[in-house]
């Protein structure tokens, strides 16, 4: 049976909502019983050819946003397969936007799991021949920048987060997918900030993240202030580190991002080791320990197997 496209553009916008919202952990429940919901999800992408594009580029659409939430919920493997049949279910249908957000969705995953090379591989991926919509190619430059920072380079990712606000400033356009509202003056701060705090530029990193972290936004943005913590702490501001931890312990148990919640661990322990912490700020972050969620700590192991990505596992985006 066909699955209607409204109601699967419908689920698309409602698990969008309580992403934004209340965060991915608190999406997946929501996500799994899509994938019950539409069993064309959980069948074989060749087996779905010929079907109307429209209801495959739904689809694709729907399991597109499945694998964003699964990998800020911290389900790396389970991501990875969506990601995989999302770009299968777009490429069947010439959905081409659909296909290049999932590239970039997927790198992004390589970069948080240690795989920076073919993070920076998947990103190329996006351009061809034509020139990009601004938008699409700012966000292709800020991968492109997390990676080449990750491999260890020190101008590459500062020219190309440069080139990615250059082409944010160029505005939107009527070529930019509809899928690009989220890229805005905040989120490109946070990146900003992020790349130059991967490169160890306290001074320059610290004003951009603190900016991003402090403007409201979608919940998933809570990285930037975790970010902000992680920068802090390299840059040895522990007046600045205590005031942060303060503001984000009592609310760190609603924060439904494994992967912000899991660089809060990190930098927490960080600090606790550390023997120039001082004792007010080694007790903030045990405080801040404490009041992490259960599942905080990410998973950084490896993604699916190479195959497994290139075939999919539908029935297991969700499980």
């Amino acid at each position: 049976m066909i699955p209607a496209v409204p109601p699967l553009l419908r689920t698309v916008e409602r698990l969008v909502a309580l992403d934004a919202g209340h965060g991915a952990t608190a999406a997946v429940p929501a996500a799994r019983e899509a994938v019950r919901r539409f069993p064309a999800l959980s069948a074989d992408p060749e087996s779905l050819r010929g079907r109307p594009a429209d209801h495959l580029a739904a689809l694709a659409e729907l399991c597109e946003v499945i694998g964003w939430i699964l990998f800020d919920a911290g389900l790396h493997r389970q991501a990875a397969y969506a990601n995989a049949r999302a770009f299968a279910l777009a490429e069947l249908c010439g959905d081409r936007s659909t296909a290049r957000l999932v590239r970039l969705n997927h790198s992004m995953l390589q970069a948080h799991t240690g795989r920076p090379r073919a993070a920076l591989e998947s990103a190329a991926r996006v351009t061809g021949p034509r020139a990009l919509p601004a938008r699409v190619d700012s966000l292709v430059l800020i991968r492109r920048a997390h990676a080449t920072a990750l491999l260890g380079g020190h101008r590459e990712p500062l020219e190309l987060i440069s080139r990615a606000r250059s082409r944010f400033l160029d505005g939107i356009s009527r070529h930019d997918p509809h899928w690009a509202w989220w890229i805005d003056e905040t989120e490109l701060l946070g990146h900003h900030g992020w790349v130059l705090a991967r490169l160890h530029h306290w001074d320059r990193a610290i004003p951009l993240l603190h900016e991003a972290a402090t403007a409201p936004g979608p919940s998933y943005r809570h990285l930037f202030a975790a970010e902000l913590l992680s920068a802090l702490t390299g840059a040895g501001a522990w007046r600045e580190a205590e005031t942060l931890i303060a503001d984000l312990a009592p609310r760190a148990a609603r924060i439904g991002s494994v992967r912000t919640t899991g660089t809060l661990h990190r930098t927490a322990t960080t600090l606790l080791r550390r023997p120039d912490t001082p004792a007010s700020l080694r007790e903030a972050a045990a405080f801040l320990l404490d009041s992490l969620p259960a599942q905080g700590v990410s998973c950084r192991s490896g993604t699916a197997s190479s195959s497994a990505e290139r075939r999919g596992a539908p029935a297991e985006a969700a499980a």
